[in-house]
């Protein structure tokens, strides 16, 4: 994390590609943490959090979008906290209910997530009180057509998921699917530079200061995937691929293909 962001109670784990940030964030009533990371990863995030919390438990989990490498962890931590209360973005609580792993998206990445169950959802619009502090549940379409993103109006940091890196945004997988969405990733980055941050901190990469950048950044590889679908198409593949590479480590090449060419999005 930023060493110039000092909020009392406010912890960022910066993870890594295969696993989101987690944002552990307590106070003298309520811990939180907000994603839980992919799956391989679950008994590093569940020590990131033990050693942080010491004698506490962890009351609260928030998952800004429902994609593996942020509640794949969900599951551990909630065998470890039995009474762990878990707040989801709405529009999947049914598919999390029954738990149809193709509409959840994990079948259709190839990715892995243990079963996990949730207590609420989230609404556009809430006030969750996190380490002292307000912080506004906002829908951030886009990249997820459920993800949601947190903003603390005092400080002016948002937690901005995958909707907006320093470095650009996540993959838009609606349109992975054929299903408009680039003008949703459009509407959300213009929310984001109304919200004026200060602080960002990301799904994936170190908190950032430079939000105006960062915007441009999005922006133009926004236009470039709007004049070119195609390339966004090839860029969204290439990152699963990748994705899975970073999971397996090491696998022969047969494998690899044979794993790929059950992959729907391929």
């Amino acid at each position: 994390m930023d060493s110039a962001l000092i909020i009392p109670g406010l912890q960022v784990f910066e993870r890594g590609w295969l696993s989101a940030n987690n944002i552990l964030l307590t106070d003298a009533n309520t811990s939180t943490l907000i994603d839980s990371g992919y799956v391989t990863h679950q008994d590093q995030t569940l020590m990131l959090v033990q050693k942080a919390l010491g004698d506490r438990t962890l009351d609260r989990l928030v998952n800004t979008h429902l994609h593996s490498d942020h509640c794949g962890g969900n599951a551990l931590l909630q065998r470890t906290y039995p009474n762990l209360n878990t707040l989801i973005p709405p529009g999947e609580s049914q598919a999390v209910a029954v738990w149809d792993a193709a509409a959840l998206s994990y079948d259709k990445t190839g990715q892995m997530c243990p079963r996990f169950s949730f207590t609420d959802v989230l609404h556009d619009g809430q006030t969750l009180s996190m380490a002292n502090l307000d912080w506004q549940v906002m829908s951030a379409p886009g990249h997820d057509p459920h993800s949601v993103i947190l903003f603390e109006p005092q400080h002016r940091i948002l937690i901005s998921a995958d909707a907006l890196w320093a470095n650009g945004f996540g993959v838009v997988f609606p349109e992975m699917e054929g299903l408009a969405a680039f003008d949703e990733v459009a509407s959300t980055l213009d929310l984001i530079e109304s919200l004026r941050p200060l602080w960002i901190i990301p799904g994936h990469g170190a908190v950032f200061q430079d939000v105006d950048a960062a915007l441009a950044t999005a922006r133009q590889k926004l236009d470039g995937f709007v004049q070119n679908p195609a390339k966004h198409a090839k860029y969204g593949a290439k990152v699963l691929l990748k994705y899975k590479l970073l999971e397996l480590k090491q696998v022969e090449l047969d494998t690899f293909i044979d794993w790929a060419s059950k992959v729907p999005y391929f």
